[in-house]
């Protein structure tokens, strides 16, 4: 019998689109069967428009906007992936602001994680080369194994909905 290797620290990454609710399903069956801790991560986009929103909105309007962004996404933390999860004690929420790829390699660096596991966005063409891929950035720098999970994977959490 082959001796698989024990990913202890499960890094998974979200922009809650379906492409990462299948990545979901192998990153936190990766957890389980190795009794790990599965990070989930999301990490906010730099916002090039936060001076301008800074300028025309007030202290108020704009902590209310915060305020309710981070409702949102703590509903799709919970949504998406926490209610899939019985034993909780063993899951880390993440969420990082800045340029995705960078953030991601300097958490798994700092966490000291075992393994990462993203789903593509399946762009190709002109759309990949200007938008370009946070999965591609992440497995050219990475010094951890990236499991990457291809668009249009189905998730099997999501089949029973």
């Amino acid at each position: 019998m082959i001796d698989y290797p024990k990913y202890k620290k499960v890094l998974f990454c979200t922009d809650f689109s379906e492409n990462s609710d299948c990545a979901f399903d192998y990153a936190f069956g990766i957890a389980k069967r190795d009794e790990g801790e599965l990070y989930i991560l999301h990490v906010i986009p730099a916002n090039k428009d936060r001076y301008n929103l800074e300028r025309c909105l007030t202290k108020v309007e704009l902590n209310r906007i915060k305020a309710t962004l981070q409702e949102d996404r703590e509903k799709a933390f919970n949504d998406r992936y926490l209610r899939y999860i019985k034993d909780k004690t063993k899951v880390q929420i993440v969420t990082k602001s800045g340029q995705e790829d960078k953030k991601i390699l300097e958490f798994a660096r700092k966490e000291k994680i075992d393994i990462i596991v993203i789903g593509t966005h399946g762009r190709t063409g002109i759309e990949h080369f200007f938008i370009g891929s946070v999965a591609e950035k992440i497995i050219r720098h990475s010094r951890i194994p990236v499991f990457i999970i291809p668009h249009g994977e189905k998730a099997g959490h999501l089949k029973s909905k």
